[in-house]
């Protein structure tokens, strides 16, 4: 087949969509109007009260983010998940630098994490409950407990692939364990650390976010569960676009540096 004919075969919204955006932007905005396509189809077969129309569904969501109410629920929700971040954060790095480095601790214990790691972490939410209550440090354990486990995992991987080598410039200098880590073990695993972290920021808003749909006054996932009691579609969708946005461009900004930090890596590497 010609290029001439293989061009003619190309459809007519893509011809016309390409020289705008070019390759790379064209297939995002092609993928957009489908899903819109396909979401406007739906509401058409559901009705009004089953899903909500794309438009109906960012005219509520506007409406929420002109509303106070949703900024005192979206401050709780944030408040939540900050402290679980933190907390998912530096337990998760303390917990994986210390495995990683002592070999025998991380064989004794990787797999005890992978094990806890597999369980559905909805069936340990009762346990919570009875620990905190219905409070801010029940969201809290919940988010993290989502979160900490992707830390440590990478950390104790980023760890292990540190080149012999600088293990035993370490030992040459005469280090101790805390001063090796901090100065010779992460910064040559921060790109592995940090894909940990990048994976443990969704996980974390995501146990928070269901910590607040199953026992909370206040939040985002309390406002969606209202919703669903109320049968509610717009503000279903509404809500629910709002967190995949700010999801996605928080998961997009972590992904650029991730690369950007293993370019780095690999440049220095490649330099010595």
């Amino acid at each position: 087949m010609t290029d001439a004919e293989i061009r003619g075969q190309t459809p007519f919204l893509e011809k016309r969509v390409r020289p705008l955006f070019g390759r790379k932007g064209s297939d995002p905005f092609l993928f957009g109007v489908a899903f819109l396509l396909l979401w406007q189809g739906a509401h058409e077969l559901a009705g009004e009260q089953g899903l909500a129309s794309p438009w109906v569904t960012v005219s509520r969501a506007a409406e929420l983010i002109g509303s106070a109410a949703f900024w005192q629920h979206a401050g709780a929700t944030g408040l939540a998940f900050a402290y679980a971040l933190a907390v998912a954060l530096l337990g998760g790095l303390a917990i994986g630098l210390t495995l990683g480095y002592f070999r025998l601790a991380g064989d004794v214990f990787e797999p005890i994490v992978g094990a806890i790691y597999s369980i559905p972490k909805i069936t340990l939410y009762p346990i919570i409950l009875l620990i905190f209550g219905l409070t801010l440090s029940a969201k809290v354990a919940f988010g993290a407990l989502h979160g900490i486990f992707p830390m440590i995992i990478f950390t104790i991987s980023g760890v292990s692939a540190v080149k012999p080598v600088f293990r035993k410039t370490a030992r040459t200098l005469r280090l101790s364990p805390l001063a090796a880590i901090r100065t010779v073990v992460m910064p040559a695993a921060l790109p592995e650390i940090f894909t940990g972290f990048r994976i443990g920021f969704s996980l974390t808003l995501l146990g928070t976010l269901i910590g607040e749909l199953f026992a909370s006054d206040r939040g985002l996932g309390f406002m969606l569960i209202r919703g669903i009691e109320h049968s509610d579609a717009a503000t279903i969708l509404a809500l629910t676009l709002l967190l995949f946005t700010i999801s996605a461009l928080a998961g997009w900004a972590l992904l650029r540096l991730d690369r950007r930090l293993r370019r780095y890596q690999q440049a220095a590497a490649a330099s010595h």
